[in-house]
């Protein structure tokens, strides 16, 4: 994404078919919607889940 952002004045956003942005690098880097495609707010909660899943086989492997 950054080198989209560093070479592009004017940038088309989309996810999974649709346009979800439009504009210059600067507000679609800030655009809400994006961040959540593209750097995954629920990506990061569903690793956090995975991570903990993986510590309790962990903990229960050596019983």
């Amino acid at each position: 994404m950054g080198l989209v952002l560093s070479v592009c004045d004017f940038i088309y956003v989309m996810d999974f078919g649709k346009i979800i942005a439009s504009g210059t690098p600067e507000e679609v880097r800030s655009n809400p919607e994006v961040i959540a495609a593209y750097l995954g707010e629920e990506a990061g909660e569903v690793q956090a889940r995975s991570a903990e899943e993986l510590r309790g086989m962990s903990d229960t492997a050596g019983e």
